[in-house]
């Protein structure tokens, strides 16, 4: 298999740089300055053995790949640039006939519920992977992965349910390559948990992440709505148990030499100043089951809000005033 990931940020990066040291034929899509710096210098990868520069392929798109039956595209871009991607990634030719969208797995490597729906009008085998990975991308050419012993649990299977042969393949490749890829029956089941989890994502991009506090009382309170919606939608969700019990002792961030721990993908999409931000495919997510059922989300409305105002001003992150927090609070 020749992994092609779509998205060499801190994930997909990440990914693809383990895939790579470890045998894997890889190639990183990206664009911008981040782009321009892999081919200029490699992959810098950070994790717990040390910093290395791995020589990973690196593409622009795929005008510049010869795609074929054996290549796998592994989705990595945030959300909201799902769409753009299918059009681009969908219906491109393949050696010996066929075309991509027809012929190639796409697997869904991203935080949200929504990606897989989108991919499935366009792609006949699409995956869900819930990514459990610690990881950032905060300057070009440059991806750090601190999880020890192992850089994340990446569970994976058929969407909308299933497993097959493909993702027992990729599986092995990741189990090879410092990663637990556990396949499962129902993997929308541990992305729907891990989208409760994500929701607190706002909370770090606006007011930072600090174990106590009002900024953990709202990421606690957020939550709460959100598995109150699930219900009411009728949406099972692995709970937090049971996430910890797959957990265990599997991941934990060690402090890296020379890199700056990051905060939450939302976080980080503030620090890098994208203009852009995931929170309407996760507190967004929120927002549209509890229109859709008649039940209260007004945190998860007005944290969607703000974080999308924030990111198209260029606001840092951590900005949000003493005042604003406590209005959220008092909703």
């Amino acid at each position: 298999m020749r992994y092609i990931i779509i998205g060499a940020g801190a994930i997909g990066g990440g990914i693809g740089g383990r895939l790579h040291e470890n045998g894997h034929e890889v190639v990183l899509v990206a664009r911008g300055p981040h782009l321009a710096a892999l081919r200029e210098g490699g992959l810098r990868l950070s994790t717990p053995e040390g910093t290395r520069t791995l020589p990973v392929p690196a593409a622009g798109g795929p005008e510049e790949l010869r795609l074929t039956p054996e290549d796998v595209l592994l989705l990595a871009v945030k959300s909201q640039h799902t769409a753009g991607v299918l059009d681009t990634w969908a219906g491109l030719p393949v050696t010996g006939g066929g075309t991509s969208d027809e012929l190639l797995p796409l697997v869904c490597a991203q935080n949200g519920v929504e990606n897989e729906r989108l991919a499935l009008r366009r792609f006949r085998q699409v995956h869900g992977m819930s990514v459990w990975m610690p990881a950032t991308h905060l300057e070009p050419g440059r991806v750090a992965v601190p999880g020890a012993p192992f850089s994340g649990i990446l569970t994976l299977g058929r969407y909308p349910r299933g497993s097959d042969r493909t993702a027992r393949e990729i599986s092995a490749d990741l189990e090879k390559s410092r990663f637990q890829a556990p396949v499962d029956e129902d993997v929308m089941r541990w992305k729907y948990g891990k989208l409760l989890g994500n929701l607190a994502n706002s909370v770090d991009a606006l007011a930072g992440s600090h174990p106590d506090g009002p900024g953990a009382e709202l990421a606690r309170r957020v939550r709460v709505e959100g598995e109150a919606v699930l219900t009411a939608a009728g949406i099972g969700y692995a709970g937090i148990p049971e996430q910890l019990e797959r957990r265990g002792e599997l991941i934990r961030a060690v402090p890296l030499d020379g890199v700056e721990r990051g905060g939450s993908s939302s976080w980080q999409s503030l620090a890098r100043g994208t203009g852009s931000i995931e929170a309407d495919y996760l507190n967004g997510e929120i927002v549209l089951l509890a229109r859709q059922h008649g039940v209260p989300a007004p945190l998860n409305e007005a944290l969607q809000r703000l974080a999308t105002a924030y990111a198209r001003q260029g606001r840092a992150p951590g900005s949000l005033p003493a005042a604003d927090l406590a209005a959220l609070l008092a909703l």
